[in-house]
C-alpha cells in the first residue's frame, strides 16, 4: 500500500489540534504485582485527553492540550511531560490553594493483569483541581479562537457539575466557530452512573463531527415512546457488520451532524492476548477493517491511541480505509508500550503495521 501521498511533517499540518480534560498521576506496581502486596510504585501520568495530545504531538501534529492542576511539584511535573513530547501547554491553569480549595491532581492506581487476572484500577480523583475550578468567568471563547479542531471525552463531564458545564460550553463555541468536534463517550462506571453517563452524553450529540463509539448515548427507536427501547438494545458487544451498519445509520439519520462514526471491537483471549478491529460510517458507507492479533504489555490508553491515530489519518487526508486500519494499528501498537499514551514518533512504523499485520481484503462493504 502506497502511503507517499500522506504528508509529513509538523510544518505541513494546517490543522491546529486542541483537547481539554484531566491529566493524572499514575501508580503502578511493577513487574504484575498486585496493589496489596507492592513495596513500590512506577510513577508516570495519564488521562484519556492528554493521551490523544501526545499521541498526535508525537505523530506531528501542531496539539494542546488545557487542563487546570494544582501548582506544585506534582502539577509542574505532569505538564513538563506533555512539553517534553512537544504538546503545547501554554494554555494551562496552574492553580492556587484560593482557587481550588483542596489543591491536588488527580491519582489512580493500575494493577496490570497477566494471563487469565484482568487488570484494576482504583481511582482518587475526588476534588481535584479541574473540578474545584470556576470556570464561569473564563474565557473559553478565546482559548478555542486559534485552533480547528477540538476533542473531548465523556470522561470530564463525569468528574462533576462545573466540568459538565466546561465541556457543554465548550462544544457549543467550537460549533459557532466552526472547528470541528470529535467526541469520546468513555463510559466509567466508578465516576457516574450508566443513565447519567447516557443522559448527559446524548446533549452533546448535536455538536458533534467525529463521534467515536456508540455509548453511552440514548437512541431512542421512538423518541415518543420510550418504552419501545433503544436501537442499540439487543446489540453485542462484538456485533457483525449488518448489525453496526444498522446502529451508524440510525445515528447518522437522528443526527445529521455526525459526519463521521468509528468503533473498535476487542476480541478477548486472556489478559495478555486480544485481537482488535474496527467499523466506521463515514460519507454515507460503513467499512469494515481488517484484524490484528497481539500480546499486552500496556493495555490502558489503546482506546485513546485509536481515537488519536483516526483523528490523525483523517486530517492528513487519508481515504477511508487507511483511516480505519492505520487507527487500529495505532491501537494495536499501543499495547506494546508503557504508560498511558501511544509514543511512536514515526508514522510510517504503524503504516508498516497496516502494510503488513491484515488480512489483505479492505473491499468497502455495502
Amino acid at each position: 500500500m502506497d502511503h507517499r501521498h500522506v504528508p509529513q511533517g509538523r510544518e505541513q499540518t494546517p490543522c491546529r489540534f486542541i483537547t481539554i480534560g484531566e491529566i493524572m498521576l499514575r501508580l503502578t506496581p511493577p513487574n504484575y504485582e498486585k496493589i496489596r502486596t507492592a513495596a513500590g510504585f512506577e510513577a508516570s501520568y495519564g488521562g484519556s485527553e492528554a493521551n490523544i495530545a501526545l499521541a498526535l504531538s508525537n505523530l506531528g501534529i501542531d496539539s494542546t492540550f488545557f487542563t487546570v492542576v494544582p501548582d506544585n511539584s506534582l502539577g509542574k511535573s505532569a505538564i513538563r511531560m506533555l512539553r517534553s513530547n512537544d504538546v503545547h501547554c501554554g494554555p494551562v491553569i496552574f492553580s492556587t490553594p484560593e482557587q481550588t480549595p483542596t489543591h491536588r491532581m488527580g491519582t489512580y492506581y493500575l494493577e496490570t493483569g497477566y494471563g487469565i487476572r484482568p487488570s484494576r484500577v482504583i481511582y482518587d480523583r475526588k476534588h481535584s483541581a479541574i473540578t474545584e475550578y470556576d470556570f464561569d468567568s473564563y474565557d473559553l471563547g478565546k482559548l478555542l479562537e486559534p485552533y480547528t479542531w477540538l476533542h473531548l471525552s465523556g470522561i470530564t463531564p463525569a468528574l462533576g457539575e462545573n466540568c459538565r458545564k466546561l465541556v457543554m460550553r465548550c462544544l457549543k463555541i467550537a460549533k459557532e466557530k466552526g472547528l470541528t468536534t470529535s467526541f469520546d463517550g468513555n463510559f466509567r462506571s466508578a465516576l457516574w452512573t450508566w443513565e447519567e453517563a447516557r443522559d448527559f452524553c446524548t446533549q452533546c450529540l448535536p455538536y458533534i463531527d467525529v463521534l467515536f463509539g456508540i455509548e453511552p448515548y440514548h437512541l431512542w427507536k421512538d423518541e415518543n415512546d420510550r418504552s419501545l427501547g433503544d436501537v442499540k438494545d439487543g446489540v453485542p458487544l462484538q456485533p457483525d457488520f449488518d448489525q453496526q451498519d444498522a446502529v451508524f445509520r440510525a445515528f447518522a439519520e437522528r443526527y445529521p451532524n455526525l459526519k463521521c462514526i468509528a468503533r473498535h471491537v476487542r476480541y478477548a483471549y486472556s489478559g495478555s492476548e486480544n485481537s482488535l478491529k474496527a467499523y466506521m460510517w463515514y460519507q454515507g458507507k460503513t467499512y469494515e477493517s481488517g484484524v490484528l492479533t497481539f500480546n499486552i504489555l500496556d493495555r490502558v490508553g489503546a482506546g485513546d491511541a485509536f481515537a488519536g491515530g483516526f483523528i490523525y489519518a483523517m486530517m492528513k487526508g487519508c481515504g477511508p480505509e487507511d483511516m480505519l486500519n492505520f487507527a487500529v494499528a495505532s491501537s494495536a501498537m499501543k499495547h506494546t508500550i508503557r504508560g498511558d499514551a501511544n509514543l511512536i514518533d514515526s508514522p510510517e512504523t504503524i503504516w508498516g503495521l497496516v502494510d503488513m499485520g491484515f488480512e489483505k481484503n479492505f473491499d468497502i462493504k455495502r
